[in-house]
């Protein structure tokens, strides 16, 4: 007989939520494996008893052959002399200090979905279907360790028949905290009317049919709902929430209705069917029938499939309604203020845009927004992350002590816990501007703290002293580390890339409030974790009439052209039709006596300003409407000349000498396609010819800041490489130069990426004190 040895077994990563214990428990019955597995907080705890061969497989299967949603970062054993048990437990969970891996919600499983319309299952249309490889998370924990009794399904006390499986080993519902059934579980109401359950759903279904709109509650907030394919609907749907253009996110029936509406490549199906189901940014196909007012002159849609049972159940119920397979999903919220996510929420912003709201008694914990994603180079280029994804840790390499709070950016926001080499990014706040979002912002951070029982030492800001991020952060009660905005996007990119030598950083966005008192946005940063340089930047230029700005691409351009053509200048802006003579000699007078006009290197504005004079966007509706509007015109000329983008070269002014550095010649590549397009020039062309000539002059760039530093290393950041073409274009020229690039993927690059470099800057600072 083989001798019966023992191992303690620690494991450590994605191993809570995610029906970990269960795996543990059933491997060791098929190995016939004595012991226990409990969670601890930071990590799962095994003991376990059988012979040296049993054991060694044991381990193996257990650090290799982990559940489908749970990730092994780390598994540490040793031997062990204990009392001999007689089976194997999974017993109470303990708490210990240490590093936390918080699931982010999971979406619905196939196991599960087949469960929910299966007439012989006793989950037969269960609204709150799940197991221990899906459903909520991170939206109804209060507290790790992640048992029911810590999460708002403990309001639900279990039905007989749901406590036996979550007791038994050979159910797929061993140990899952948020189990229940229609007998057990939370329950679906319209709001303020006396439908409830199945009554509820079929009266949301039979409005959505009949062009009306509807609000759901979801897993993490509520979605405003209409029938995509009515046109009336979705023109109504803007009206109501003054969105004349931005474009609406759809929820479609299936991956053959998602095939029938767009082009979809085999590695966007992996991701779009897979576990998180985020909304992917799709080419349209032509011939589809989503309404053209869902995405409004754009040539892509933002579509996802249902990825919680009660959004299956809206397309698919036994009631007889006919139902569209597309529906708009669009955030529950006020423009600018965070999603929904409580009945009064719902009462007091959102009422007004709906003409019913379908709710239900499970709270949200924490908010979290549907993820958006974009591919690029074949990989996912995330827009937003949060539902799916927050708050799934970036690791670094580094050996890091102590805890930050990096309080994230003014637009887009989320915020960053770093807790030791670990680096966790907040699900999607908002934007800052509204008071509600900042107090969202406050008490997400506390919920985040206390779920990673972090207690941060020092909170990192923008460097801006207006921005509300900035005041929250004082308002903490701890030492303040500002940081410039630019530098923070580089340090994102270098803290997903878990890269940490001094780089060549790249950060072209729309404003940043710069160390010189300027506008800053198209930067060339030499950057390390402890302090960077500026090298170069965009030429400047006047930005004229503040936050209008912004917004109003053709004063930009108006600028710009006054300072290239002098006296011309008004017959060049009569010509382009880009304002009216009235316009111009406001503007003109503004700029020459510094009202509300401030010097401003903006790549973002530099975009609007060229999409103005190519007569593509003279103002914007929507952030990034314009810039948006240029790239789709170069990609669409593309289409038509494939050849061009291997062969266009910018052959004019690259670089300019400046002190202590260098400008790019921007305003030289203003005046040629200004003077192209009132020669007639193809729009198209021209809009291709700006992106590849911008590239050029990137490339331009970091080729001079290598030869002064001898840095091999570039990293792109900032709102505009969330523009695929420019970023594609810039990469290849760098490659071609034989830099190394960083770019993001899984962190976005625009603002809602800023909190992790903001987290990194601080937890260096407190590491080299």
């Amino acid at each position: 007989m083989q001798k019966t040895e023992g191992l303690a077994i620690r494991v450590f990563g994605i191993v809570q939520g995610v029906g970990f214990r269960p795996f543990v428990s059933r491997t060791a019955d098929a190995l016939e494996i004595k012991g226990s597995v409990a969670n601890k907080g930071s990590y799962v705890e095994i003991h376990a008893q059988g012979t040296g061969a049993a054991l060694d497989e044991f381990v193996r299967r257990v650090r290799d052959e982990p559940p489908p949603r749970a990730a092994v970062l780390k598994l540490e054993s040793h031997p062990e002399e204990t009392e001999r048990a007689e089976q194997f437990l999974i017993i109470e969970s303990e708490h210990e200090a240490g590093d936390i891996f918080v699931s982010p919600d999971i979406a619905t499983c196939k196991a599960c979905e087949k469960e929910l319309f299966d007439p012989h299952d006793r989950r037969y249309l269960h609204p709150f279907i799940n197991c221990t490889a899906c459903g909520p998370r991170l939206t109804i924990l209060d507290s790790m360790p992640y048992d029911r009794e810590r999460t708002s399904m403990g309001e639900f006390p279990m039905c007989p028949e749901c406590a036996r499986e979550y007791v038994s080993p050979e159910t797929r519902r061993y140990d899952a905290q948020p189990v229940c059934c229609n007998d057990c579980g939370p329950e679906l109401y319209l709001l303020d009317r006396p439908e409830r359950g199945a009554e509820a759903i079929t009266a949301v279904r039979k409005a959505i049919m009949a062009g009306k709109i509807a609000a759901v509650k979801g897993i993490g907030g509520f979605h405003l709902c209409c029938d995509a394919k009515n046109d009336a609907a979705v023109a109504r749907l803007r009206q109501l929430k003054a969105r004349p253009m931005k474009p609406f996110a759809v929820m479609l029936r299936g991956l053959d209705t998602v095939r029938r509406e767009c082009e979809l490549t085999p590695e966007q199906e992996t991701i779009i069917d897979g576990h998180q189901k985020p909304i992917l940014l799709l080419e349209k196909r032509p011939g589809g029938t989503l309404s053209e007012l869902i995405a409004p002159g754009n040539p892509t849609v933002g579509v996802m499939l249902p990825y919680a049972p009660v959004q299956m159940l809206l397309f698919s119920y036994p009631d007889g309604v006919e139902m569209t397979d597309c529906l708009v999903m669009t955030s529950g919220n006020v423009s600018g203020a965070p999603i929904c996510r409580s009945d009064e929420d719902a009462r007091e912003q959102i009422a007004g845009f709906c003409d019913l709201i379908m709710s239900h008694n499970r709270k949200i914990r924490l908010r979290a927004d549907d993820s958006v994603m974009d591919f690029l180079e074949g990989k996912p280029y995330m827009i937003r992350r949060s539902r799916g994804y927050a708050p799934l840790p970036m690791m670094l390499s580094g050996d890091f002590r102590g805890h930050v709070l990096g309080i994230g950016g003014e637009l887009k926001n989320t915020f960053c816990v770093g807790k030791n080499s670990l680096l966790y990014p907040s699900p999607y706040i908002g934007d800052m501007e509204d008071i509600r979002t900042v107090a969202a912002l406050k008490e997400s951070v506390v919920r985040m703290e206390t779920l990673l029982e972090a207690e941060p030492e020092l909170v990192a800001c923008d460097m801006h002293p207006r921005y509300n991020t900035a005041a929250a952060a004082r308002e903490l009660g701890l030492p303040v580390l500002p940081v410039q905005h630019h530098y923070a996007h580089i340090l994102s990119c270098m803290a997903e890339n878990d890269f940490l030598d001094r780089v060549i950083g790249v950060s072209f966005d729309g404003t940043g409030y710069g160390t010189d008192g300027t506008i800053w946005g198209g930067e060339f940063l030499e950057c390390g974790c402890a302090d960077f340089v500026r090298r170069g930047f965009i030429t400047p230029f006047q930005q004229v009439g503040g936050d209008a700005s912004a917004r109003e691409g053709w004063r930009i351009a108006a600028a710009m052209l006054r300072s290239s053509y002098g006296g011309d200048a008004a017959g060049v802006l009569q010509r382009l039709e880009l304002c009216t003579p009235q316009e111009a000699r406001v503007q003109a007078v503004m700029e020459q006596k510094r009202l509300n006009t401030v010097l401003s290197t903006s790549a973002g504005r530099l975009f609007d300003a060229v999409s103005a004079i190519l007569g593509l966007r003279r103002r914007s509706t929507f952030e990034g409407e314009a810039s948006m509007a240029l790239q789709f015109a170069a990609e669409a000329y593309l289409k038509t000349a494939p050849e061009a983008g291997k062969s266009a070269v910018w052959h004019g002014e690259l670089l300019r000498e400046e002190p202590g550095g260098f400008s790019l010649a921007t305003d030289s590549l203003v005046s040629e396609l200004t003077s192209a397009c009132l020669a007639g020039g193809d729009r198209d062309e021209l809009a291709f010819r700006f992106h590849a000539a911008l590239a050029d002059m990137i490339a331009a760039g970091c080729r001079r800041m290598r030869e002064d530093s001898s840095i091999e290393t570039a990293a792109l950041s900032g709102g505009v490489f969330q523009n695929r073409l420019l970023t594609r274009l810039t990469a290849e020229r760098l490659r071609a130069d034989g830099f190394r690039v960083l770019l993001h993927s899984l962190v976005p690059p625009n603002d809602g990426g800023i909190a992790l470099g903001q987290a990194l800057a601080a937890l260096y600072k407190l590491n080299n004190k």
